[in-house]
């Protein structure tokens, strides 16, 4: 095989992108305080405008706040001292459906769903210690004591 042409098939694979995993689920919409996400072991600040992916956790601080919007326009208001991990999501535009699972460990936040549950009720689920509430399209708040 000439050389040239390995590099380039090299090259190409190299600019591909990485896997449909790295691709964002959501975005940062409102930061106060110090707030960050855990992902592949490394924590950094979240910003406004930050992309959200799956298996984010973030981890708001005891004076901060996060708020997130889905690609389905589900959002999240996560409160002060707060821990929440997007396990799993995702939304087909096109047929409007999907699912997701969201698991708080500690803190306060206010859920107001999108399209996900609109086109099929109980598609998001948020898990508790104790609990996994079955989403069927609604705006509730929900808090776990440490």
């Amino acid at each position: 095989m000439d050389h040239r042409i390995t590099l380039s098939i090299l090259l190409l694979a190299l600019s591909a992108p990485a896997s449909a995993e790295t691709l964002a689920i959501g975005k940062a919409k409102i930061v106060s305080g110090k707030v960050v996400v855990v992902r592949a072991g490394a924590r950094t600040p979240v910003k406004v405008g930050d992309p959200v992916l799956e298996h984010d956790v973030f981890e708001t601080s005891a004076d901060s706040s996060l708020g997130i919007t889905f690609t389905d326009n589900t959002s999240f208001a996560i409160g002060p001292g707060s821990n929440v991990a997007i396990d799993t999501y995702f939304f087909d535009p096109k047929s409007l459906k999907g699912n997701m699972l969201a698991q708080m460990k500690k803190g306060t936040m206010m859920v107001r769903t999108g399209e996900l549950t609109h086109q099929q009720p109980g598609s998001v689920k948020i898990k508790t210690p104790r609990t996994v509430l079955g989403v069927r399209g609604t705006t509730f708040v929900v808090s776990v004591d440490e």
